[in-house]
């Protein structure tokens, strides 16, 4: 019997060869915000193995908008041109689908490289303003973000546009924006971060006014060829009666959909350093994604420690998603959907310059039956 986890998967106009996902994961490497050597080599690694889709990190909207200076970045000419020089590179070489998520990290920016230092980057020592609905520190150490007025909303929203707009050039076909992970678009969601008066916060339908807006926004201008989607936060563990719950995500995702969104990537957590994940485990956000799916007709990713080929097949079988997203799964083993083809009967897809090393001598090399 066919395996699910290699058959296609539609998400809007593009159809994914198979439902194996690589994750975004900031490599906090670019050159000023371009895609470096360093990029073609991480994304070089998985494209070979062909992935349904290679979902690049989060890359950021304005310079604001960064993590850190070694961040991503699509809001200037030079980083489109980088990215498009990736992107044909992937598609020279691989049928995996290329997409890319694009952000905004609100009060979580200005950081030191993460490999350098844990620490935070004050604007006295080249770091920058970061931006929230509330004047809302992500915590004790971190900037005091400003309260984004009407002017900021309005840039922010131009911003998402330009870059997916910059992206879609750069031959993208997939964009996903990012809702989770307490960045800017999650901390209005949240009423633990979100502390508005105005429109755009109190109860849920308001604090969702400005994300939606932007996904409307986005929608608007984006090639009818990419497919955009929205990584979302099933819930923010238990932070206090105010935190973000699967039912906010329900409803969130409903309109989502009603936007015409055409996946959701289902995360969790991450809106502030006082969560607490008690089910840390294999799969341990399938349940999120899965109750998601099932009242939402959207094609759904779920993501978080899912490390075999039965596992994640078996996560699809059940109904927990349409797509498994890895992330560590793939830094491990760049070449985990070949293995994950053999254990399920499937037949690895090896780029042309590699079949002769899997026909002439040594069949078995994959096989992981005995």
């Amino acid at each position: 019997m066919p395996s699910i986890l290699f058959s296609p998967l539609e998400l809007g106009p593009q159809v994914l060869q198979n439902r194996i996902v690589v994750s975004p994961m900031c490599q906090y490497s670019a050159d000023e915000g371009a895609a470096s050597d360093w990029h073609t080599m991480h994304i070089g690694q998985f494209a070979v193995a062909n992935p349904g889709l290679i979902m690049l990190e989060g890359t950021a909207v304005e310079p604001n908008g960064r993590i850190s200076a070694g961040d991503l970045c699509l809001y200037e000419d030079r980083h489109e041109e980088a990215l498009a020089k990736l992107v044909q590179f992937v598609k020279e070489n691989s049928d995996t689908k290329v997409g890319i998520q694009l952000f905004h990290a609100g009060r979580k920016g200005s950081q030191q490289l993460p490999r350098l230092a844990d620490k935070t980057l004050p604007v006295s020592e080249g770091g920058w303003d970061v931006y929230a609905p509330s004047a809302v520190p992500f915590d004790e150490g971190y900037p005091m973000p400003r309260a984004a007025d009407a002017t900021d909303l309005e840039r922010i929203e131009i911003a998402f546009c330009t870059a997916a707009t910059r992206a879609a050039r750069a031959g993208i076909d997939v964009v996903e924006l990012h809702y989770a992970h307490g960045y800017y678009l999650h901390s209005f969601l949240s009423a633990v971060s979100n502390r508005r008066s105005d429109e755009y916060g109190g109860d849920l339908k308001d604090r969702m006014r400005h994300p939606l807006k932007i996904f409307d926004a986005v929608k608007a201008i984006l090639s009818k060829n990419c497919s955009l989607g929205a990584r979302i936060s099933g819930t923010d563990h238990g932070l206090d009666d105010h935190a973000w719950t699967l039912e906010d995500a329900l409803q969130f995702a409903q309109a989502l959909h009603q936007c015409g969104c055409d996946f959701l990537d289902v995360s969790s957590g991450f809106l502030s350093p006082n969560q607490s994940i008690t089910n840390y485990g294999p799969g341990f956000q399938a349940q999120l994604a899965a109750e998601i799916r099932e009242k939402v007709s959207l094609p759904t990713f779920t993501v978080g420690v899912v490390t075999g080929a039965h596992q994640a097949e078996n996560l699809l079988a059940n109904g927990s998603a349409d797509a498994i997203a890895l992330g560590r799964g793939m830094l491990y083993d760049p070449h985990w959907p070949w293995k994950a083809a053999q254990e399920l009967g499937e037949t690895p897809k090896f780029p042309p310059q590699y079949e002769r090393a899997f026909t002439h001598g040594f069949p078995e090399m994959f096989d992981v039956s005995s």
